[in-house]
């Protein structure tokens, strides 16, 4: 069971019991999947009503930093956009090529209107998940917490269509196919050389620069169809440099 620091004071504060569970997130003790215990299980360790709980919970959903499932639980970060399921049914008729094309063209745009509409939390919380992905020696969790922050970034560009893009092509990347090459893909190598390029990603969206923040997207993107060339996942010559679209700075 997972366990909480005991507060300064108990008290029947949906404040407090938000901060207790925003600590519980940062800490990085939930499993893989992102679950936070039940309504009632953390009614139990933090000594509270379930009414104050169920307020400190809808605070975090409505601010995208959990949400939830009926039937399955509640999450840390934000809900899969409902398009990506619409990934699944072209799984198996696309290609790495294909998905590294397709996320060339929507993603540095992305980061660019991110630059303009982060929050300062927005940013504390990319941080957050870069920290995650660097620390993180399993596949399937480093996969899980880059995922999130890329994720976190078209959710800030506040731009719909080019978002729905974005969640067709996460779906893609979510196959147990598509897992299977980026784990092969990636080493403490690649993972040290992935943090800088996203703390550079990160810098230049803090900053408000959407030039910079497309121009370091895209190279973060070109690293990984490096990766992929050397793994034979793609062709040698598959995709020439492209000069990344974003806002003026």
């Amino acid at each position: 069971m997972l366990s909480f620091p005991p507060p300064a004071i108990a008290t029947e504060n949906s404040t407090a019991v938000r901060a207790r569970v925003m600590a519980l997130i940062e800490s990085g003790a939930l499993g893989p999947d992102g679950r936070l215990p039940t309504e009632r299980e953390l009614c139990e360790q933090l000594k509270v009503g379930r009414r104050t709980v169920r307020l400190a919970l809808e605070a975090l959903e409505a601010e995208g930093l959990i949400w939830r499932r009926q039937g399955k639980g509640t999450f840390a970060g934000r809900e899969p956009d409902p398009t990506g399921a619409l990934a699944a049914a072209i799984v198996g008729e696309t290609s790495p090529l294909q998905v590294m094309e397709a996320r060339l063209a929507v993603e540095p745009m992305l980061a660019s209107l991110s630059a303009r509409r982060a929050l300062p939390g927005d940013i504390q919380r990319m941080r957050h998940l870069a920290q995650r992905t660097l620390e993180t020696r399993e596949p399937d969790s480093a996969e899980l917490w880059d995922g999130a922050l890329h994720r976190l970034i078209a959710h800030t560009a506040g731009n719909r269509p080019l978002l729905t893009m974005f969640g067709m092509l996460d779906g893609v990347r979510a196959s147990e196919s598509w897992r299977e090459i980026r784990s092969r893909a990636r080493s403490l190598e690649t993972q040290q050389l992935a943090d800088r390029e996203h703390h550079r990603i990160i810098d230049a969206i803090e900053a408000g620069r959407p030039v910079a923040a497309a121009e370091a997207m895209q190279d973060h993107l070109m690293t990984l169809l490096g990766n992929l060339k050397r793994l034979g996942a793609v062709a040698e010559t598959a995709i020439p440099n492209p000069q990344p679209v974003a806002l003026g700075d």
